[in-house]
């Protein structure tokens, strides 16, 4: 993960939260006053945030000493206490909110992209996440699925060449939208094409294109049609998968399934915030 470009993200959030300035904490502790903030997992999952917890209190105080006693990817327990952070109360409660729910949301992730991989392991095919992330988000969430034990598809328009049904409708065909592609692209960025009929899929491999996506295809439809493509080609499944049917689209030979539903629903993972005066409990 970029620190750099996590360190200005948090600073955005903390400006939007804090505005002026705490009217609850500022009126009621002094600067002066020191406390300890713990985080306790209220359900199982799969903890993801060590960074934003660590990075966030630093930047309202730089006398806070956080202690995270998890490593991103690890399990946690319900009613486990993974996190210490000691210094001015002031900053414990002025930044709990903008770390509880990242790292909700990130766990969330992280644990629903581990359940993932559980189901399709043995198959030889990757789970992977696509474009479908929270605006201003993405480089978590997708930092998320890689602790989960997935991977990433394409950050975003511009590290690949993606040719969906529209391009390929307003090129005229996907032959010629993958002929253009080429004519533009460097020879290090990867050309995908969306498939949708069996037709489809062998004009994309006749055209060149590095990696096809089976699109909303039938677990059946794509064990038939995958005989079309050569071993140099990546193949993708996308589209109506769950979890539910996962494990099915696994067992297909495809090399990667990318799921939508790993950002764009996911459940966050229930982290609670306990905080705590010096001499006793608040």
């Amino acid at each position: 993960m970029n620190n750099i470009k996590l360190k200005s993200m948090l600073e955005e959030f903390l400006k939007e939260d804090l505005g002026d300035g705490d009217l609850s904490s500022e009126s009621v502790f002094a600067e002066s006053d020191k406390g300890t903030f713990f985080l306790i997992a209220k359900e199982n999952g799969i903890f993801c945030g060590k960074s934003v917890i660590e990075t966030t209190f630093s930047l309202l105080s730089n006398e806070t000493v956080a202690e995270v006693y998890v490593e991103d990817g690890d399990s946690v327990k319900e009613g486990q206490q993974f996190a210490r952070v000691t210094g001015s109360m002031r900053a414990l409660l002025q930044g709990e909110r903008v770390v509880l729910n990242l790292i909700q949301r990130m766990s969330g992730i992280a644990t629903s992209t581990h359940r993932a991989v559980q189901k399709v392991e043995g198959s030889g095919a990757r789970v992977c996440d696509t474009r479908k992330t929270t605006p201003g988000l993405r480089m978590l969430e997708k930092y998320a699925v890689r602790t989960g034990g997935g991977y990433n598809h394409r950050n975003g328009l511009y590290d690949a060449i993606m040719l969906k049904d529209n391009h390929i409708s307003f090129a005229g065909s996907i032959s010629a939208a993958v002929k253009k592609a080429k004519q533009q692209c460097g020879h290090t960025v990867k050309i995908e094409v969306e498939i949708e009929s069996e037709e489809g899929l062998i004009e994309a491999v006749d055209s060149g294109a590095d990696i096809i996506m089976f699109d909303n295809c039938s677990p059946k439809q794509i064990k038939e049609w995958i005989r079309h493509v050569p071993p140099k080609v990546v193949t993708e499944a996308s589209g109506g998968i769950t979890e539910e049917n996962l494990n099915e689209y696994a067992h297909t030979g495809v090399g990667y399934i990318s799921l939508g539903y790993l950002t764009h629903s996911v459940k966050s993972l229930d982290i609670s915030a306990r905080v705590f005066r010096q001499e006793g409990v608040l």
